[in-house]
């Protein structure tokens, strides 16, 4: 179907909820890649402001500091990573389900909402493990 080509008024409003699930997907993407962004760079950020103020542990700081940004590096590719998989995992789901309405049927995909689930959960994992043994 060309994107001059009008959709049925019947199928209209399905296309039209299908594509703010769509953007949806994009924004919850975005915001896992902004994510992974600030975690990756949260213990450099750490570091800095530690030899900034001088601390007097300054010695054990930078130590602590480098131990944790690997976790960071590492953790923060990670979710930028997923956030790319999920924008297009949600792309391919999109025209899918645009398929789908054309044929006036519809059959539920969860591969999608589970990855999601998983992500969160083990990211909120980590994160408790990261702040517990951080402080």
């Amino acid at each position: 179907m060309s994107e001059n080509q009008k959709y049925k008024s019947s199928h209209a409003s399905d296309h039209m909820a299908n594509e703010r699930t769509f953007l949806a997907w994009i924004r919850t993407s975005i915001g896992i890649m902004a994510f992974g962004f600030v975690v990756e760079r949260f213990a450099l950020f750490m570091k800095q402001l530690a030899i900034f103020l001088g601390n007097s542990h300054s010695q054990s700081v930078p130590n602590q500091s480098y131990y944790l940004q690997g976790y960071s590096s590492v953790f923060g590719v990670f979710l930028v990573s997923l956030g790319v998989l999920i924008c297009l995992l949600a792309f391919i789901k999109y025209k899918k389900v645009e398929k789908q309405i054309e044929c006036n049927g519809y059959q539920s995909s969860i591969l999608l909402n589970i990855m999601l689930t998983l992500s969160v959960l083990l990211i909120g994992i980590f994160l408790v493990i990261y702040l517990n043994n951080s402080v």
